[in-house]
């Protein structure tokens, strides 16, 4: 198999990312994840084209709240190694590598945070998980089940035009704040050549758009599972999301999940919420787990 591995001078000095890069060897890659503070875990879960640096805004409140921070990369994303095989790709195979990461770090009481293609896949480990997870934290999310929305359909078409995916176009048009170059540049560091995005290209084919289509199945089950999570879930979408809009993506979850409270508004915020209001869904967070 051949890999891509992003050399590690794109990642030096990025704005506002101070955070020591760990790695574990899952399957012969050798995958990246971060692991700050002390305190019973938060694990997050980024989505597509983003890696952990998605979290630096939330990381830091985190912290200072009490909490050990765990950010995963998925294989091809981040500082993870990054087959160049579009066909490697699959929702079972992201699950497989990033419990790779976390069964290493033996981890008990957790609260998963997801958010985009971290809901199909944080929201599968945790139900697969259940002994080591005690909360979950929903935010911009779906799980795809052979039905999608018009604007999935519309991100679905552009990623299919545009195999080099221009990850700085794709994070500023799925956030309501202007980004500073150099923080669109920080999301790109990760993709320097067409063939290190072979997991960012593939992504948005992965999504099931259709009953029976491969990763539905697995989903539906997910899904299921959730109907009987008698443990709290915190459900925060943004009012500005066109691809999982308010409130009605977010009710998919309060409806379904006995353990979830009303849903939490973040105002002014897209899609990428923990760009737009990193610092505001951390105090949400810690006062969920404070309340629960």
């Amino acid at each position: 198999m051949e890999i891509f591995r992003t050399p590690d001078q794109r990642f030096a000095n990025l704005p506002g990312f101070p955070f020591e890069p760990r790695y574990a060897d899952v399957g012969g890659l050798r995958m990246h994840y971060l692991d700050e503070g002390e305190g019973n875990p938060v694990v997050c879960f980024h989505g597509e084209p983003t890696w952990s640096y998605l979290y630096r805004k939330m990381l830091p409140p985190l912290v200072a709240g009490g909490q050990r921070v765990i950010c995963p990369d998925y294989a091809g994303f981040g500082r993870s190694d990054k087959p160049i095989d579009r066909g490697w790709y699959s929702y079972d195979r992201h699950l497989e590598q990033v419990a790779g990461v976390l069964d290493g770090l033996d981890l008990s009481e957790a609260t998963v945070v997801v958010q985009d293609w971290g809901g199909p896949i944080g929201l599968r480990w945790a139900v697969e998980n259940a002994d080591r997870v005690s909360r979950l934290v929903i935010l911009n999310t779906g799980l795809f089940t052979g039905h999608v929305t018009e604007g999935f359909r519309a991100w679905l078409a552009f990623a299919q035009r545009n195999p080099d995916l221009p990850v700085g176009f794709v994070l500023q048009g799925a956030t309501s704040a202007e980004l500073p170059d150099d923080v669109l540049a920080a999301y790109e560091a990760p993709f320097p050549t067409p063939e290190s995005k072979a997991g960012a290209a593939q992504f948005p084919l992965l999504v099931p758009i259709e009953d029976g289509a491969p990763g539905a199945t697995e989903m539906l089950a997910v899904a299921d599972a959730l109907t009987r999570w008698d443990k709290p879930a915190l459900v925060a979408f943004s009012d500005q999301d066109p691809i999982f809009p308010y409130p009605a993506a977010g009710e998919q979850f309060t409806g379904a999940i006995p353990g979830a409270g009303e849903q939490v508004r973040i105002d002014g915020a897209s899609h990428f919420l923990q760009e737009d209001r990193g610092e505001r869904v951390a105090e949400h967070v810690l006062d969920f787990i404070r309340a629960s």
